[in-house]
Parts: C-alpha cells; sequence; structure tokens
C-alpha cells in the first residue's frame, strides 16, 4: 500500500516535469524555433485550436518562423493569435503563409526572460512540493491504521528523495535554457 502511494506520486511528479519541459519550449532563445507558436490558441470556426493543428510550421532562417496554413480562411485568426500572444514580433501575411521575424534579443530582454523562466520553474517546484505534501498526510494517516512506524519513515524519506529528485530535475532544465537564452 505504501509502494503505491510512492508510485503515484512519483508518476504525478514526472508529469509535472514533463508539462515543464513543454511550457519551456515555448520560451523564446536567440534562435526562432516552432515551439514558440505550435501551441498558440487559435479561434477558428468557433473553437479554441492550437496553431500546429492549421498550418505547417518551419524555421527557414534562423530569425523567422513561417507558417503555412492549409485555410485561407484560418489567416487572420492566427495572425490576432500570434499578436495577442505577444512574444515580440509581428506576423506579416503573402497570402496562405504568414512569417513572424523575430528581432535580435537585447541583454534586458534575456534578463526578463530568464526571470520568467525563473518563476515559471518556481510554480513548478511548488506543484511538485504540494505532491509530497498530499502523500505525505496519505502515509501519515496509515500511522492511525496500524502501519509500523519504521516502515512509515521509511517511506517518507523515500517520498523526499523522489521529490529532490524532481525538484533537481526542473533546477537542471531551468539552469540549461537560461544558459540558452543568455547565449548570443
Amino acid at each position: 500500500m505504501i509502494q503505491d502511494y510512492l508510485k503515484e506520486a512519483e508518476s504525478k511528479m514526472k508529469k509535472v516535469v514533463s508539462k515543464y519541459k513543454e511550457e519551456l519550449k515555448g520560451i523564446r532563445t536567440g534562435r526562432a524555433s516552432t515551439a514558440i507558436v505550435e501551441n498558440l490558441e487559435v479561434e477558428y470556426y468557433g473553437t479554441k485550436m492550437p496553431l500546429k493543428q492549421l498550418a505547417t510550421l518551419t524555421t527557414p532562417e534562423p530569425n523567422q518562423i513561417l507558417i503555412q496554413t492549409w485555410d485561407s480562411n484560418a489567416v487572420k485568426p492566427i495572425e490576432k493569435a500570434i499578436q495577442e500572444a505577444n512574444i515580440g514580433a509581428n506576423p506579416q501575411t503573402e497570402g496562405n503563409s504568414i512569417r513572424v521575424i523575430l528581432p535580435p534579443m537585447t541583454e534586458e530582454r534575456r534578463k526578463e526572460i530568464v526571470k520568467q523562466i525563473n518563476k515559471l520553474a518556481e510554480d513548478f517546484r511548488i506543484m511538485v512540493r504540494n505532491i509530497r505534501r498530499d502523500f505525505k498526510d496519505e502515509i501519515e494517516k496509515l500511522k492511525k491504521e496500524g502501519f509500523p512506524e519504521d516502515d512509515i519513515k521509511k517511506a517518507l524519506d523515500q517520498l523526499q528523495k523522489i521529490t529532490d529528485k524532481y525538484i533537481k530535475q526542473i533546477n537542471d532544465l531551468t539552469e540549461e535554457k537560461e544558459k540558452e537564452v543568455m547565449s548570443i
């Protein structure tokens, strides 16, 4: 039973780290990446859809994202979604294609992005800690059900080790992304 709690806690923490990786992909670095726009929500025929389901995304140049829509009716809603996303670039429409030319980032903008990354990292660390807290409470309840105190202590130690492992992964991903943003 205790092992089930630990496995479930680890599974939830793994999902948090996975979600964090996805979030980081959407943060702009020095180079253009389709990940910056691929998950933008676009209002299309009354439904919100991710941009990647409405167009082909490529990066023909290091500072440019090319969006080729499959339906000419999607051009205006995509353009609007990009402007609302505030990614620091204005879309340029050419028929069924939209070019997003990313201006070079200033040192100040890079530092802003690093702050944004650190805030995001802290939010995800808090999510992991909340999972730990919830499962710690569940494991401690087992004391009342007559589980040996040694087993509960071992389980809590294991839970802490699992938590530390995923917090470290978040920290490592954050550090990696910061280096990527700060490199010119």
